[in-house]
């Protein structure tokens, strides 16, 4: 086998390969023969089928295996003996012209084909304990425990049927209805329901909906005529006009639930105490995730701001495809164009060609940090990632566990995240980290904004 390198252009590489005919015709022979005791031809014992015979009947089947065994020995030697690292899978072109393809197929012919790859570049890690990070932390107070037990309390609070004739529903009030949605006189998909409850004040239905059901009696049916939202998730309906014909046929009225052990026992805790030590702890994890978000955040800006060097085109080209598509998935979504938001498309291209190699530059960078602090994620780690995924689904756990155990690029999926939180808390660890208080509507609002932005 003969390796040539032809280009070197950046970390683009391209190499010329040549296997000679009396290779392919050994390695062919050498497979043909291994197989002798395995095939069953009528007319000949087990393994006493002539090798030619076999090349005749099984050659080009496992010539293909042959040869996909040579171009994966070609592609390892170039790795190995150029010490690179590859950035994707390489480019194989093989030869086109079908009669220098039978040759090959039939051993006559040396095998030449070309190979296309890009490398990682070589990366120099910046001090890592020159790195300085501020961690906002915010406590969990009083007020924001009783409004989380308020809204429980809310939620949970008893409704018994208005049962004075004529009586109307009002703000707060539980409604059983039936509704049929039509758009310029026609009926559409999801537009129609029986038996729906309707809480007037709670927010669940498109605006106006349930303020104009304010009023109405137990049997009447009235048209309640709304438009959906212009950024309304579904874009066949954004901004439509919508005319519901609606038939009241249940009012109830809310009883009041007070705050105490009775609360705590009707949502599954022992006391009132139990309860309140759960809506804290359920806080604070909120706001522990939302500071590391923060310090996360802050951690890698100051490692984008630290490295430069070649991006491998391919990598960026892909990574701007995935940001790109949620772009467009997103605009369609909301019924919204580019215009709308005082850009072109090509100045929206070239913003978010920025955050694609913004994410393979730090993508490497992490993985450059995690290979030579041999930080790895442990099969117990991605065990249990799995077992949480799987929980996700109640009643088919079991299908989700198969699918990922069944499914490497699935499992590569759920480990990446894994081996990207590691490396963040090495690097933390090394960094001059130093936390900052304030309130949870600081910071809530920055994470907010770092989002927006």
């Amino acid at each position: 086998m003969q390796v040539t390198q032809t280009s070197s252009e950046g970390l683009k590489r391209e190499f010329k390969i040549t296997i000679p005919a009396t290779d392919l015709d050994a390695k062919l022979s050498e497979r043909l023969e291994s197989i002798k005791d395995r095939v069953r031809i009528n007319g000949f014992r087990p393994g006493k089928v002539p090798t030619q015979h076999l090349r005749r009947i099984y050659g080009k089947q496992v010539m293909g295996e042959v040869l996909q065994e040579m171009i994966g020995e070609s592609n390892r030697r170039i790795v190995e003996e150029n010490d690179i690292k590859l950035a994707m899978q390489p480019n194989i072109k093989l030869p086109e012209d079908e009669a220098e393809i039978a040759r090959v197929m039939e051993a006559k012919g040396d095998l030449v084909f070309d190979v296309a790859l890009e490398v990682l570049p070589k990366i120099e890690i910046a001090d890592l304990k020159g790195i300085k990070a501020e961690k906002p932390v915010a406590d969990v107070t009083d007020t924001e425990i009783n409004e989380t037990l308020d809204r429980i309390a809310k939620q949970n609070r008893p409704f018994s049927p208005k049962e004075k004739k004529g009586a109307k529903a009002a703000e707060g009030d539980r409604l059983t209805v039936d509704f049929k949605g039509e758009i310029d006189g026609t009926p559409f998909e999801g537009g129609s329901g029986e038996d729906m409850t309707v809480e007037i004040g709670a927010g669940n239905f498109i605006p106006g909906f349930e303020e104009k059901l304010v009023g109405a009696k137990a049997g009447e049916t009235r048209d309640v005529e709304i438009s959906f939202p212009a950024d309304y998730g579904r874009a066949d309906l954004a901004g439509k006009p919508v005319k519901f014909t609606v038939t009241v046929k249940q009012i109830e009225a809310p009883g009041e639930m007070a705050i105490d052990d009775e609360l705590a026992k009707a949502v599954g805790m022992e006391s009132l105490d139990k309860l309140k030590d759960a809506v804290k702890e359920q806080h604070e994890r909120e706001l522990a995730l939302v500071s590391r978000q923060r310090l996360k955040r802050e951690l890698l800006d100051a490692l984008d701001e630290r490295h430069s060097f070649e991006l491998p085109p391919t990598l960026v080209e892909q990574e701007f495809a995935v940001v790109w598509n949620q772009v467009e998935r997103d605009l369609a979504q909301s019924g919204k164009t580019l215009a709308d938001e005082g850009k072109t498309e090509d100045e929206a291209k070239a913003e978010y060609k920025k955050i694609a190699e913004r994410r393979v530059r730090l993508g490497l960078v992490l993985a450059e940090i995690g290979e030579k602090n041999d930080i790895k994620v442990s099969e117990d780690e991605v065990t249990r990632a799995v077992v949480d995924r799987a929980r996700q689904f109640p009643g088919r756990e079991q299908q989700v566990w198969e699918f990922y155990r069944n499914n490497p690029d699935a499992l590569a999926e759920l480990r990446a995240p894994l081996f990207e939180e590691k490396v963040i808390d090495y690097i933390a660890g090394l960094a001059e980290v130093t936390e900052k208080k304030v309130t949870r509507d600081e910071l809530i609002q920055k994470d907010d904004e770092a989002d927006a932005a």
